[in-house]
């Protein structure tokens, strides 16, 4: 073998070099080689909250990345692609027909899309302004959220409800759709008033009028992806990029053939209401790959690898004056079978309010975010489900030296 040149040499000592600088950058700066901070001066977060979009949704796993970059070497037909893509996503909803959304929120347009006009093409283009009548949703004030902007984003008017009784009169010769809140359900168990998911379907077979769910953020657990289907909701909306690990700017709209063949019309690549939510053909293929890794995946297994995550921090953080810590089943949604971490503190033993612990995580080393505004001025809630292996070691370091720092 030929030895190295001078300038190879140079080149292979340079590289080197900034290696072993990398490997003794990262213990101190969490990070500090990340793309973000190389192309932008931004320093990454370390995310102890579930899957939230304005912090990037989830990460995707490495199949999901090699199924795009393979995507990205072919051209293909998107309405091909669609119409496979969906037939896979039905299969494993165990829905009539399913398409692939720019997101929830677009799955949910377009499905107020395909209430409002049918596959009728005048009506498709009229969109978002309806000049006919039968153009109303109705919803009870319960399930009332701002992401329901996306049913008035497709030409829409919302009509809310204080109760079931109110809703159910009002259905008649205007209604296109009834739409409900699945992370309402918790709420539900417990407060009568509040209509279950079950109500809007039995409204919906009684009157005729479809009706759809939000079910964006509601996996886990595995069981939404079928539930709202065999309930009986004629449009289910999820998100790709939540607990799915697909791509963030992906969602599905899943549910009656007619209706999501009214959808695809009204969807990218036509260019009704939604062709500006594109979904790039890479975007396609990977939610499908993380859809199929997601069903065969052992839910068990890795709950528990986020439980054990959150026993760890409960350990490290007993023992500080002033703090208790303990486990919980996740707030949020259903019992997905996995906990998150709840710590409380003395203020007169660490005077920190909440929402100063949520800075001082936020603008320390390592920058970390969780959910402050779960509980009082003086608790927190932190989730282990977005932590990669050893982030959580970190985590427990930073709270630890935080009250450790604070205490009077």
């Amino acid at each position: 073998m030929k030895s190295p040149s001078k300038f190879n040499r140079r080149k292979l000592i340079a590289g080197m070099a900034a290696m072993q600088s990398q490997v003794q950058a990262s213990p101190r700066t969490y990070g500090a080689n990340s793309i973000y901070t190389r192309m932008f001066g931004l320093r990454p977060l370390l995310c102890g909250r579930g899957h939230t979009t304005v912090y990037g949704g989830s990460l995707m796993p490495a199949e999901v990345m090699r199924a795009m970059i393979e995507a990205n070497d072919y051209f293909i037909d998107l309405n091909e692609l669609n119409e496979a893509a969906g037939k896979r996503i039905a299969e494993v909803m165990g829905a009539e027909a399913a398409l692939v959304s720019a997101g929830a929120f677009s799955a949910m347009v377009l499905g107020a899309a395909a209430c409002l006009t049918g596959t009728d093409a005048a009506k498709i283009d009229a969109l978002p302004h309806p000049t006919w009548p039968k153009r109303e949703c109705l919803i009870q004030k319960a399930h009332r959220e701002s992401y329901d902007r996306a049913y008035r984003s497709a030409g829409m008017v919302l009509r809310e409800f204080e109760t079931r009784e109110q809703l159910a009169a009002a259905i008649g010769p205007k209604t296109a759709m009834i739409a409900a809140l699945a992370s309402t359900e918790k709420a539900a168990m417990k407060d009568a008033r509040i209509m279950k998911p079950q109500e809007f379907v039995e409204l919906s077979r009684k009157s005729g009028v479809p009706a759809l769910i939000d079910a964006a953020a509601e996996i886990p657990p595995p069981e939404s992806l079928t539930r709202f289907t065999q309930m009986g909701f004629d449009l289910v909306a999820l998100s790709g990029g939540k607990g799915l690990l697909g791509p963030q700017g992906t969602g599905i709209l899943a549910g009656r053939k007619h209706l999501i063949a009214a959808a695809a019309l009204n969807h990218s690549p036509n260019t009704g209401v939604g062709r500006g939510m594109k979904v790039g053909k890479e975007e396609i293929v990977g939610l499908v790959a993380a859809l199929n890794l997601y069903v065969a995946r052992d839910h068990e297994f890795v709950h528990e690898t986020w439980n054990k995550k959150v026993r760890f921090l409960v350990s490290e953080l007993q023992g500080i004056p002033g703090v208790t810590a303990g486990q919980q089943l996740a707030a949020n949604g259903h019992d997905h079978g996995f906990q998150e971490l709840l710590f409380r503190w003395d203020p007169a033993v660490i005077p920190l309010t909440a929402k100063a612990l949520a800075e001082k995580l936020k603008t320390g080393e390592p920058r970390i975010i969780y959910y402050p505004e779960y509980g009082d001025e003086h608790s927190g809630v932190l989730q282990t489900r977005s932590m990669k292996d050893g982030e959580e070691i970190l985590v427990a370091r930073r709270l630890r030296d935080l009250f450790l720092a604070a205490r009077v």
